[in-house]
């Protein structure tokens, strides 16, 4: 019998609002971490705010107060409900709830925002300790960038798998920063999708030169896309996984 991709119900679908009105959308996953599980999207998604000049994203001029996140139902897969998190503590003083990376801060386009509504919920998360199987990636490998295009999604809440290919050295870093480029059509929504190399099974190549042989699906986390390199090109932005790990492991009870 045909199964549901344990990655078709890792990615979330998310919903940012100010009072209940809604801005954008975008996608999530969820991360454990010694503070209990957390929601890890695109800083922009939560600022409501460009990276690069600062402008809000919404055509209402708006940025948004909460965000709605379409969670898995607990025992019930293919049902959600939504979970508003608030992204301040205190909306007066706008003292945010989400954390940002340790040393990179506003310039990483990720941050982790700590989830408090969980009654009934199922979590499926992506562990960047334990990003997966050591498969061989390379440039011109296939990946997967794993959300909801648009707001869209591939039936229920499951979302759409945009497949391309890694465009740039996975040992290099883009622009001096913790980035890895993938030639791939993906557009608005994806933001925060986790971005991964995802292999059905059979003979697949091992980092050290190795070729294990699988029965199932095999999957390795490359990290979070956060939109493209400018407007005219398909070239993607992802921020590596290894950066997450050091922002999830900056969070401490």
């Amino acid at each position: 019998m045909q199964k549901i991709a344990m990655p078709s119900v890792q990615s979330l679908l998310l919903e940012m609002r100010y009072n209940g009105q809604p801005l954008s959308t975008g996608t999530g996953f969820v991360s454990p971490s010694a503070n209990g599980p957390l929601l890890i999207t695109n800083r922009h998604n939560v600022t409501g705010r460009r990276q690069d000049n600062g402008k809000p994203i919404s055509a209402t001029g708006g940025v948004p107060n909460e965000v709605v996140v379409h969670q898995n139902c607990k025992a019930r897969l293919g049902s959600w409900q939504k979970k508003i998190e608030p992204l301040y503590l205190d909306p007066e003083d706008e003292e945010r709830r989400w954390v940002e990376h340790p040393v990179l801060g506003s310039k990483a386009d990720f941050v982790a925002l700590p989830l408090t509504q969980l009654d009934g919920v199922e979590l499926y998360p992506h562990d960047p300790a334990k990003p997966g199987e050591n498969m061989l990636i390379g440039p011109a490998d296939s990946v997967s960038v794993i959300g909801f295009p648009f707001g869209l999604s591939a039936g229920g809440l499951f979302p759409v798998w945009a497949t391309g290919f890694i465009a740039s050295e996975p040992i290099v870093d883009f622009d001096g920063l913790p980035i890895q480029l993938i030639d791939c059509r993906s557009r608005q929504g994806q933001s925060g999708s986790p971005v991964l190399a995802y292999r059905s099974g059979g003979m697949v190549a091992m980092a050290d030169g190795s070729v294990a042989a699988y029965t199932g699906p095999v999957s390795r986390l490359i990290g979070i896309y956060s939109g493209r390199v400018n407007a005219e090109s398909d070239i993607g932005i992802v921020w590596k996984t290894s950066a997450i790990l050091e922002l999830v492991d900056s969070i401490k009870s």
